[in-house]
């Protein structure tokens, strides 16, 4: 990553692969090139089973590939960035949760709330884990995705919507560079999920976040997304997937 422009690039995959096998069956998800730039929203579209949560996984620092010629992932500290790229190849189990603590936001398709706390203790779980000040960060989040009124009552208390909005905006608390949305529409109506995706582009385009969503709806990733990508599975008759990461040419 010598080039002056890859100064932007928060991700590079270059000859990726991940293998799982169970119970007789194999599945090898392979991703050719895949290169996120900073600021970006990517959409990653397809059916259950294609490989959707093992790239998610993957790109959360969660799983490590099989084999890979390049995986890097520019750590960054909300829009300053840090000294440079970081070989996942070569990190340790600590090192790894560290810059997935620091770096990387997530947002689960079920919300993954704790019922015991507010929604404002909720949301500042990162920044306690972080060790970081987010009470003033966590009331403009908390305005700009309407849940201010919601701040003090417990998750069971909310509409689906505002679950969602309340998973967004823990995911954001940290100031993460990056963050991962799997399927986080998923459980809300149509005019809802463009309501909440709409909302999360821009909050995410102001604090200079790259994000990259799973969804199983072309049509809502079209709506907002500046690139797509999908996957081509093959497989034959000895229990064998090869799912290939591609990226849909024009299709935003």
């Amino acid at each position: 990553m010598a080039r002056s422009e890859d100064a932007a690039v928060v991700y590079r995959l270059r000859d990726v692969r991940k293998i799982r096998e169970k119970g007789g069956f194999r599945f090898e998800l392979r991703i050719p090139d895949f290169t996120v730039r900073r600021g970006e929203f990517l959409a990653v579209v397809g059916p259950s089973g294609c490989g959707k949560s093992t790239l998610l996984d993957m790109l959360g620092l969660v799983l490590r590939p099989t084999s890979a010629r390049e995986f890097f992932f520019r750590a960054q500290s909300g829009k300053q960035q840090e000294a440079g790229p970081v070989s996942i190849l070569d990190l340790g189990e600590p090192d790894m949760a560290n810059v997935r603590r620091r770096s990387i936001g997530y947002v689960l398709q079920s919300g993954g709330l704790l019922p015991f706390l507010s929604v404002r203790e909720n949301i500042l779980l990162p920044c306690r884990l972080n060790r970081m000040r987010g009470a003033e960060h966590v009331d403009a989040l908390a305005k700009a995705l309407g849940i201010a009124e919601q701040l003090s009552k417990k998750p069971q208390h909310l509409s689906g919507g505002q679950r969602q909005r309340v998973a967004i905006a823990r995911a954001l608390a940290h100031r993460p560079p990056f963050v991962l949305a799997d399927e986080p529409t998923a459980a809300v109506d149509k005019l809802t999920a463009k309501e909440i995706q709409k909302q999360f582009k821009t909050i995410s385009r102001n604090l200079g976040v790259t994000l990259v969503l799973v969804t199983h709806d072309l049509g809502l990733a079209r709506s907002g997304a500046d690139r797509i990508f999908g996957f081509k599975v093959q497989r034959d008759a000895e229990n064998s997937t090869i799912s290939t990461l591609a990226e849909y040419k024009g299709a935003a």
